[in-house]
C-alpha cells in the first residue's frame, strides 16, 4: 500500500491499494475512492470493533480518508511488539492487519471518573495506521517512571508501554476559578507520547463561549 498525506490544515490521506489489498475504518471518514473499491460492514469481525473494510477488486484501486477537524494526519507503524493507544476519535484508517479495541487501564478511576474524553483505543497487530491529530502535535519520549500531566483531551496517542491515570484538580478555588476542568491525565513512561494543541471539544467550548445566548 502506497499513500500520500496532503491538504493541511484539513488533511486527507490518499491510499493506493494493490488488487486484493484492504483498509479498515471505524467511522465514515472515507471521502472518495475508485469504482473498483468494495465496501463491507462488520459488527465485530473487523479489528474487534464495528467498522468498515474497503478492498480493491480486479486491479489496483485508490481510496482517500479525510480528517474531521483542522490539524494533521500521522502514519503509525503498528507492530506485534509495539501496539499503540490513541484518543477515542483519533483512529482514521489502517491496513487490514491492524486490530482496533478498547484500551483498558488497571486503575478503574481512569475509566469511571475521567469522562468520555479519557476513553482510549488500542491499535495492535501489524500494519500501517493513520491517526487524526487536532491542532498541532508535540512529541515527548518518557523514560521509565517519568510522568507528564496533561489537560483533558490533549493526549492524542502514546505507546502501549505507557500508563494513564486520572488526577483530580486540588483546591476549591482552582476548581471554581482555574478554568482547567476537574481532571487531568497523568501519563507515566516508558514510551513515546504525542500531545495535541487544540482538542475538538476545547475548540467547541471556545466557540460556544463567544456565541450570543438564545433567550
Amino acid at each position: 500500500m502506497q499513500y500520500q498525506i496532503t491538504g493541511e490544515p484539513m488533511p486527507v490521506v490518499i491510499c493506493q491499494l494493490a488488487s486484493g489489498e484492504s483498509m479498515i475504518t471505524e467511522k465514515g471518514s472515507m471521502v472518495w475512492m475508485s469504482p473498483n473499491i468494495e465496501m463491507q460492514t462488520s459488527a465485530g469481525g473487523i479489528g474487534k470493533a464495528f467498522g468498515r473494510m474497503f478492498s480493491a477488486q480486479g486491479g489496483p484501486g485508490m481510496i482517500a480518508f479525510a480528517s474531521s477537524f483542522p490539524g494533521s494526519i500521522r502514519e503509525v507503524e503498528v507492530m506485534d511488539d509495539r501496539p499503540m493507544v490513541v484518543q477515542k476519535a483519533g483512529f482514521l484508517a489502517a491496513e487490514e492487519g491492524v486490530e482496533l479495541s478498547i484500551f483498558f487501564q488497571k486503575k478503574t478511576g481512569a475509566g469511571f471518573f475521567g469522562g468520555e474524553g479519557f476513553i482510549m483505543q488500542k491499535l495492535s497487530g501489524r500494519g500501517k495506521a493513520f491517526v487524526e491529530i487536532d491542532g498541532s502535535a508535540v512529541e515527548y519520549e518518557l523514560k521509565a517512571g517519568e510522568k507528564m500531566v496533561v489537560d483533558s483531551g490533549n493526549l492524542a496517542m502514546m505507546d502501549a508501554t505507557c500508563s494513564i491515570d486520572i488526577q483530580t484538580v486540588k483546591g476549591v478555588k482552582n476548581v471554581l476559578f482555574g478554568g482547567e476542568g476537574l481532571f487531568n491525565t497523568v501519563v507515566t513512561g516508558p514510551g513515546r507520547i504525542v500531545l495535541q494543541t487544540m482538542p475538538i471539544n476545547n475548540f467547541a467550548a471556545a466557540v460556544a463561549s463567544v456565541l450570543p445566548s438564545s433567550k
